[in-house]
């Protein structure tokens, strides 16, 4: 089977996007890793998996699959790419879609100046629904490690997040600890590990070990997520600029219960097929 594909990324988180719009389109996870894969395939931290609505009033579905061949809810950077990659397709010629997504209906648009900004919905941080085993809410939970304990904000954007601060993002531990927490047994769905060191009210530096992809160089879910804890905590304001290494995004969050707003890039690298 030959596959034709385009390579997407956002601040270095980097994509292989796939049109099923025509034609269902069913990878197994063997072939999903196949793709993923940066010596033997395209090599990608996600593939999104273009396909039409499900739900009336949206414009397009999303499937997004990690590097591991699991599907998850949610890509905050792949959202960006989403809406690029439809209009620069022909496939819409709004500037604003709605598209339907495992975690919930997400509203991407493309901006006069090309940055793009997402409605990422609101965030999450009921123990039940994040999913995360809690007795109740509460802005910070102690997470027991091997010998240590750390200390997490537990967040939903439609996937898990949890969330550390730390005083120098360069030497944290993303490497060692992040697969720990990544298959803690309170996250029952796995989740991502963020690490955020607090610059300011109004600026953040993140790292982020993702669930099935290892760290990536930015994290558009997590950005939201680690704003969203820290304004929770009383640490930042309302909007706030996250520094990745792949780059910055700019992160709103209006007050409690509102919808978290991402903007940032969204670039085409390349096409090709790939015969698998």
């Amino acid at each position: 089977m030959r596959l034709k594909f385009t390579k997407m990324h956002g601040l270095g988180n980097d994509f292989v996007v796939l049109d099923a719009l025509a034609r269902p389109l069913a990878l197994s996870p063997g072939q999903l890793r196949r793709i993923a894969d940066r010596h033997l395939g395209i090599g990608c931290d996600q593939m999104l998996q273009v396909e039409p609505p499900r739900e009336a009033g949206t414009d397009f579905y999303y499937r997004i699959f990690n590097a591991d061949g699991g599907e998850v809810e949610q890509c905050g950077n792949g959202a960006r790419c989403f809406v690029r990659y439809v209009h620069e397709k022909g496939l819409s010629a709004k500037t604003e879609i709605r598209v339907g997504t495992r975690g919930g209906v997400i509203v991407p648009r493309l901006e006069p100046d090309g940055q793009v900004t997402v409605d990422m919905g609101a965030p999450e941080f009921e123990p039940a629904r994040i999913p995360f085993v809690a007795e109740r809410r509460a802005p910070v939970y102690e997470l027991e490690l091997d010998a240590k304990r750390v200390e997490i904000s537990a967040v939903s954007m439609g996937n898990p997040h949890a969330v550390q601060v730390v005083p120098d993002v360069d030497r944290a531990p993303v490497a060692a600890e992040g697969p720990l927490i990544e298959r803690h047994p309170r996250f029952p769905q796995r989740v991502n590990a963020g690490y955020m060191q607090v610059l300011g009210r109004g600026h953040i530096r993140l790292r982020v070990f993702e669930r099935g992809a290892g760290e990536t160089l930015s994290c558009g879910t997590g950005a939201c997520a680690a704003v969203a804890a820290g304004i929770a905590r009383g640490l930042l304001d309302r909007s706030v600029t996250v520094s990745t290494r792949g780059g910055d995004l700019g992160i709103s969050w209006a007050h409690e219960g509102a919808a978290v707003m991402m903007t940032g890039p969204a670039v085409t690298v390349f096409e090709g097929e790939i015969e698998l």
